[in-house]
């Protein structure tokens, strides 16, 4: 187990046992309250048990080493954990918006609202702090799972906070439906959170294309290319939990020997190592020239080219993601095409 895996599991071991003394709290608010507002609150803080637990569980099995079975690792546990968590967000949702409506068609008079509001509001405080730590080290180690729980916790959050607010109005104004009016809002937002999570782990089971970190990647790659890397094409990025795997075909000078190519791979590795962190992969093609990169090879030194350089071509998302070498079209026009 890494160490980045040891350290989402412990996070995640602190998330389901806080997610219990928070829910204790909220039922003992509704208990003093019967304010719905509250209760919708206490419900999703169920789902937030619930869904701590199978994070745990996704978070241990994707910390398990590749075995002949699973030779990519066992990374997909935690899409799989973020999928479960966001139908169970979606659910709270709908729970919370039909007893609002329920409510708001008949409702229970609100007691004890002062003391409802100090034991919400330091749940809140805990969520808050709680939700941006797992944020922080979830992206950092590139955790979906962590990342799910931090969002959880945050969504959370906010959702308290509207309704501690909605309860400081019905407490100056003494309008009771607005307990209704709030718990319906925080309702519709808590569905939205849901189905957002579960668009993001559904895409990573797909193995939809991560945009932000390919952007990110070849800006990296530009900013600190080789003179050796002549042309650098089938760019894919595929996350397996915490796990980067990254597949590329890297033109080299066809002169180079195998150890020397082999070099210009090692420190292409180092870069990305550098930039995105020890948890990844790196699985490269290499290809030697061919007469037509001289055009947009920069090579200084090269008593073997065949024709002057022209253009140096700027790897961008989409052409550095053909499965294609790049030239320039003739000498005439620097138009860039792809020739297999």
């Amino acid at each position: 187990m890494t160490s980045k895996a040891q350290q989402n599991l412990a996070i995640q071991k602190w998330v389901a046992a806080i997610s219990f003394v928070l829910l204790f709290v909220k039922f003992t608010a509704y208990y003093f309250t019967h304010s719905v507002a509250i209760l919708t609150d206490a419900l999703e803080s169920i789902v937030n048990v619930v869904a701590g637990l199978i994070g745990l569980y996704s978070l241990y099995v994707a910390a398990k080493p590749r075995d002949r079975d699973h030779p990519y690792g066992h990374g997909k546990a935690e899409f799989l954990s973020a999928a479960v968590e966001g139908t169970l967000i979606g659910a709270a949702g709908t729970i919370i918006l039909y007893k609002a409506i329920l409510n708001l068609i008949h409702p229970v008079a609100i007691h004890s609202i002062d003391t409802g509001i100090w034991l919400v509001a330091s749940t809140a405080v805990v969520n808050f702090l709680v939700g941006y730590y797992c944020l922080r080290i979830g992206r950092r180690n590139n955790s979906l799972a962590l990342e799910a729980s931090g969002k959880h916790l945050q969504t959370d959050t906010w959702s308290t906070l509207g309704i501690i607010a909605g309860l400081v109005l019905i407490r100056i104004t003494g309008y009771s439906w607005l307990d209704s009016a709030v718990a319906i809002g925080f309702g519709v937002f808590i569905v939205y959170t849901g189905y957002s999570i579960i668009r993001h782990s559904i895409a990573g089971i797909m193995d939809e294309a991560d945009q932000k970190l390919l952007t990110r990647l070849v800006q990296v790659l530009n900013t600190n290319r080789h003179p050796n890397w002549i042309d650098l094409h089938n760019l894919r990025v595929i996350k397996y939990g915490s796990v980067l795997h990254v597949d590329c075909h890297l033109t080299v000078p066809w002169y180079l020997n195998v150890h020397e190519a082999h070099r210009e791979i090692d420190l292409l590795s180092e870069l990305i190592r550098k930039e995105f962190g020890e948890s990844f992969e790196l699985f490269v093609h290499s290809d030697g020239c061919l007469p037509f990169s001289c055009r947009i090879c920069n090579k200084q030194e090269c008593n073997v080219r065949k024709h002057n350089f022209e253009q140096q071509i700027t790897w961008t998302l989409e052409n550095i993601q053909s499965n294609q070498k790049h030239q320039l079209k003739n000498e005439n026009d620097h138009h860039v095409e792809t020739t297999t």
